[in-house]
């Protein structure tokens, strides 16, 4: 059997929350968790667009029945994206850079000097690290809420370009997600990257936290 694969042309939605024009202070561009859909995880930043935010959300490429398949139907007809799987990884890779890349030109591209924060929030944080090092983007501040770095990224090429930047991690105090094994894994590779991120510890769990949004503006 012979593996192939063939490019076309493809199109993907994003939602924005927000204005972006000439009075724009801040964008954030937020990705979401895995079997999230970002028009649900944009109105989480609903705070921020209030001060003259605009908040971006794109989509993970593949979306899923979050429910199983019964021999009686689904039981629940809801509907979760996911960034990618272990299953031919690298080239949904090469398709969600391709994508974050083309949603980064559409709206920041007439905006040049409006600062910039990339936000990944659990599989997003592999994500959204994996696009700051890998796309053709310019940013100003880096967000990991409640995951981490990915431990198979290019540290070498991560440090040249997270280095100069402002790096955050959040996470809740009772994430489950986020335990000390995974904390004590967050800094040997912030370590490799070579860079100090601030940490933000919050009283919640695996959520989006609108006091700590607040602080974060």
């Amino acid at each position: 059997m012979e593996e192939k694969s063939v490019g076309f042309q493809c199109k993907a939605r994003y939602f924005k929350l927000g204005q972006l024009n000439a009075h724009t202070r801040q964008v954030w561009i937020v990705l979401h968790g895995y079997g999230q859909l970002a028009q649900y995880f944009v109105k989480k930043f609903e705070p921020l667009s209030t001060h003259e935010i605009c908040i971006i959300a794109p989509e993970g490429l593949s979306r899923f029945y979050l429910s199983e398949l019964t021999d009686a139907g689904r039981t629940d007809n809801k509907v979760g994206a996911t960034w990618m799987t272990r299953e031919n990884r690298l080239m949904d890779i090469d398709n969600y850079i391709e994508y974050l890349d083309a949603v980064f030109k559409e709206e920041l591209e007439p905006y040049p000097k409006v600062p910039v924060t990339l936000l990944g929030f659990s599989q997003g944080c592999a994500t959204v690290c994996r696009w700051a090092y890998l796309g053709n983007i310019h940013f100003e501040r880096l967000i990991l809420w409640a995951g981490l770095f990915p431990p198979d990224m290019d540290f070498i090429a991560g440090r040249k370009v997270l280095s100069p930047k402002e790096t955050i991690m959040v996470a809740g105090d009772k994430d489950p997600f986020v335990t000390r094994a995974r904390l004590e894994e967050f800094d040997q590779l912030a370590n490799l990257l070579g860079i100090e991120p601030e940490k933000i510890m919050f009283d919640g769990k695996h959520e989006i936290n609108e006091e700590v949004l607040t602080r974060l503006i």
